[in-house]
């Protein structure tokens, strides 16, 4: 290697570090003060008062039953537009609406055909939970469950967890609202999987798409890859040697 190609190594490398410097410092995590776990007992969820009452999601299969009229009686699948339809009725609101909603609707189609019709709703399958993890995660992609919805740390988790290059207190969650409108919300992946404010982990919605950016540190990374190090010619090494033995040079 001559005199002008360690030059350009040395001023390279000068650069890459003021970009590792200039992008931010690593801190340290602190220990949260949390209580140690139970020992010797089998944990149990506490209970309850009251649970919200299960509201109809595109892609659920319902069995409406008509007493006294089994003819009647018919199995229906919520569509994508929202509705639901029988051989009595047709384009009946069921998404986000509870199965006693239901019921109370169909009893009032049905009045019109029948003297005083009892109609039971019955959840025959619940559609799948969709959630989609993307960005500086090991593996990104969709992830189903049927069940409770993901929370922020179950989702990472099935991702395969972040990468080193992950901005874990900026993660960002876009969602689905009213309309069909895109809102973005941040999270603090960090401050959950630490232990730090637990209410961090918030439990996510269908559909909702979890975006893991990069850090300042990975940024500068990447930027010495894409403008610095390729312009290192392959020969070059970063550093000295010395000779352990006659026949093997180690560098370092």
């Amino acid at each position: 290697m001559n005199i002008s190609d360690s030059r350009l190594i040395r001023q390279l490398s000068a650069a890459a570090l003021a970009l590792f410097f200039l992008s931010g410092c690593i801190t340290e995590t602190t220990k949260p003060n949390l209580a140690e776990a139970p020992r010797g007992v089998a944990p149990v969820e506490a209970p309850l008062a009251t649970l919200q009452p299960y509201r109809f999601q595109v892609g659920d299969v319902i069995d409406i039953k008509v007493m006294m009229s089994p003819e009647l009686s018919d199995q229906a699948i919520v569509r994508p537009d929202g509705m639901i339809s029988t051989s009595i009725a047709s384009d009946v609101q069921a998404y986000g609406r509870t199965p006693a909603d239901l019921q109370r609707d169909l009893i009032d189609i049905y009045s019109k055909h029948l003297v005083q019709p009892r109609v039971s709703v019955i959840v025959r399958s619940f559609a799948p939970e969709r959630i989609y993890v993307a960005g500086e995660v090991n593996a990104p992609g969709e992830f189903v469950t049927v069940g409770p919805n993901l929370t922020l740390l179950q989702a990472i988790a099935r991702a395969g967890g972040v990468k080193n290059s992950a901005a874990t207190d900026n993660i960002i969650i876009v969602r689905r609202g009213a309309g069909e409108k895109p809102v973005a919300y941040a999270a603090n992946y960090i401050a959950a999987a630490t232990g730090r404010d637990p209410a961090s982990d918030v439990r996510l919605a269908s559909y909702d798409v979890v975006y893991v950016p990069r850090s300042g540190v990975g940024n500068a990374y990447l930027y010495f890859q894409q403008y610095i190090q390729q312009f290192i010619p392959d020969s070059a090494s970063f550093g000295a040697s010395y000779q352990i033995n006659p026949i093997a040079t180690v560098n370092r």
